[in-house]
């Protein structure tokens, strides 16, 4: 089985560690080929890791000279299924496939509807565009059940959808510095006995900062010794900074901007967070798993999968900032009970959130989809 993966390479955060965690994961038992339509971190990191990695550079989104070379690499190297990752990708491969068939998928990483929010102009192309080109596929895979109903209620036919949860690696070893070594590298001085909270994410309207720099307002207010972190850039930077000076936080709140390092941010918090108003099932909730980081998490998408209510995470509605600085104050406030969860979210995820099994499940797909090409070509 020979698989073609196709990614715009400028994704950050989850995205990329996603796709290129499945991939190395993949490569064990079927041959896989990435291929990005820009040259970045994404591509370096993936040839450290020794995938079998490319790129055919697009010059601007529009660029199509990139569809002939494609078509050229699926024919002669023989690729049975295309399967992509994110707008640019699914655009690229919508204009393939009116000139040459081969079985697709794609991967519903977010909302396609929210993913270009904040921005007028490339909220109403890309979006559109991104709309038309999703219902060029064959198939359609949902990173939670969520995204499956979100699918369906858009009239996405079910037999085309798979469900299939987002897996990470608890076997890998990993070296992260010391809290005391890593707060001077990003510029910190905390205090040692201070707890620390945190967020990782882009900054975007979808992840709803506004809500943990208001929190913070109001967990600071109950005169707790607690320092907020905001890692992550994008388009709401200059904004966030604006509403933190606002509010008074600047001795409190922190932005370090992109850390390529995800693992080492989480470890040196004390409380792990999430505040979007739409997520699928987002990978930096496992990563934080894997730290045994307690949690309190926005209740959207698959997320209750992992965050189960008073067992292994705590829980608040969406843009409501009241609870979810309630949940704050729960965990800040009761060592033992954030321990306990902590340790249960990291047991819950290594059984049923493995990186094994998410490969195990792609290649299950791949097969069913190339039994039913075959079925349909022997009509």
């Amino acid at each position: 089985m020979k698989v073609l993966h196709l990614i715009s390479g400028g994704d950050t955060g989850g995205a990329k560690t996603h796709v290129l965690s499945l991939a190395r994961e993949l490569q064990k038992n079927i041959t896989l080929k990435l291929i990005c339509l820009l040259e970045g971190d994404f591509y370096q990191e993936g040839l450290q890791m020794g995938l079998d990695i490319s790129v055919l550079p697009q010059k601007r989104r529009y660029d199509l000279g990139v569809v002939r070379q494609l078509q050229k690499i699926i024919t002669q190297e023989g690729f049975h299924i295309l399967h992509c990752h994110g707008a640019r990708a699914n655009f690229v491969a919508a204009i393939l496939r009116i000139f040459f068939r081969i079985p697709s998928l794609t991967t519903m990483h977010s909302d396609y509807r929210l993913d270009f929010q904040g921005s007028f102009y490339k909220n109403f192309l890309y979006t559109n565009l991104n709309a038309w080109a999703l219902r060029s596929f064959d198939y359609y895979i949902a990173v939670s059940d969520n995204f499956k109903e979100m699918l369906l209620a858009r009239g996405f036919p079910e037999h085309r959808i798979f469900v299939v949860y987002n897996g990470i690696d608890f076997n890998v070893e990993l070296e992260l510095p010391p809290r005391e070594a890593l707060l001077p590298q990003l510029g910190l001085a905390i205090p040692p006995q201070a707890k620390i909270v945190g967020i990782m994410g882009r900054l975007h309207p979808v992840k709803d900062h506004d809500l943990f720099l208001r929190g913070a307002h109001l967990v600071l207010k109950k005169g707790f010794d607690v320092h907020f972190l905001i890692a992550g850039d994008g388009e709401e930077k200059n904004r966030l900074l604006q509403l933190r000076d606002e509010l008074k936080l600047q001795e409190k709140v922190h932005f370090t901007g992109y850390l390529k390092q995800p693992n080492q941010f989480i470890n040196i918090l004390d409380v792990n967070t999430l505040t979007s108003r739409s997520e699928s099932f987002p990978l930096v909730l496992l990563e934080g798993a894997r730290l045994k980081k307690p949690t309190v998490s926005a209740a959207v998408g698959g997320i209750s999968h992992l965050i189960k209510e008073g067992e292994t995470g705590l829980l608040f509605e969406a843009e409501n900032v009241g609870q979810f600085a309630s949940k704050l104050l729960t965990l800040l406030d009761n060592e033992e009970l954030a321990k306990r969860l902590g340790e249960s979210l990291y047991c819950h995820a290594k059984e049923n959130f493995s990186l094994e099994h998410l490969g195990n499940s792609h290649c299950r797909i791949y097969r069913q989809i190339l039994n039913n090409a075959g079925g349909r070509e022997n009509k």
